[in-house]
């Protein structure tokens, strides 16, 4: 293997480490704020549901009020009735009376209809009181949450960087270089190949290729994959049971200890 090769896979665990935790500190309030923008939705809901119920008890009160407002003319219009002496005013009277009686009645059955449709508001209200309450717990909750692993996160990102530039300056900057072109390319720059494939694109080598990638004797060149483009190594502990003669610990074995 290239010397700089097992570094330049070392460089890459601490990228993609890195990477992963700037995309989380970026994502993370993003779920907070859809949570935000759901409980906003949800209370904006639940606040259409109290407004209705607020104009039909308004719309009752006045219903309530007509009604009285009725029954003070019929008991006016009595009074009348039993001062009159010509037939013709009593007819009018009693014409007046049956109507506010009328008038009575429709407003009765409007302030039913009011009631039903109280009670089904009532029972939306109580659905949305529920939502807008677990809505708001889960958005506390996230909140917390997100606030401390992006706390945590920054701190482990330092820790990382730390590594990252102490790693590159033990690399050689013909090696660094091919390897971040590729990797601002690619998303990484380092692949394993196993099982005569690249590990990244799934592509399958050429028998000459994957030949001269476990056999070479030659460590001055790197190898790339004629698909992707990644620099490639060959890990033999991690080859196919058949090819194994001896016990190999494997590079990543190595890496880990070495760390």
């Amino acid at each position: 293997m290239h010397p700089d090769l097992e570094k330049l896979i070392v460089l890459q665990q601490h990228d993609v480490e890195a990477r992963r935790l700037r995309e989380e500190m970026v994502a993370l309030p993003k779920q907070v704020a859809q949570l935000q923008t759901k409980a906003a939705a949800l209370a904006g809901q639940r606040a259409v549901v109290v407004d209705l119920l607020a104009k039909e008890e308004a719309l009752r009160r006045r219903q309530e009020s007509d009604v009285k407002d009725q029954q003070a003319k019929i008991e006016k219009t009595r009074k009348k009735v039993e001062g009159a002496t010509v037939a013709a005013h009593v007819t009018a009277f009693e014409h007046e009376i049956a109507f506010a009686k009328g008038e009575i009645a429709k407003l009765e059955d409007a302030e039913l209809e009011s009631m039903e449709r109280t009670e089904e508001l009532e029972a939306q209200k109580r659905v949305a009181d529920k939502a807008v309450a677990e809505a708001e717990a889960n958005l506390a909750s996230a909140s917390a949450k997100s606030a401390e692993t992006v706390a945590a996160d920054k701190l482990l990102l330092a820790a990382v960087e730390v590594k990252r530039t102490a790693q590159r300056a033990l690399i050689g900057e013909t090696a660094l270089s091919i390897y971040d072109r590729i990797a601002k390319a690619k998303g990484t720059g380092v692949a394993e190949a196993l099982n005569q494939k690249c590990m990244a694109c799934q592509m399958m080598f050429r028998p000459q290729r994957w030949n001269d990638l476990r056999n070479r004797d030659n460590d001055a060149e790197m190898m790339t994959c004629e698909s992707c483009g990644r620099l490639l190594y060959y890990d033999p502990a991690r080859d196919s049971p058949q090819r194994k003669v001896v016990e190999v610990e494997s590079i990543a074995a190595r890496i880990v200890r070495g760390l």
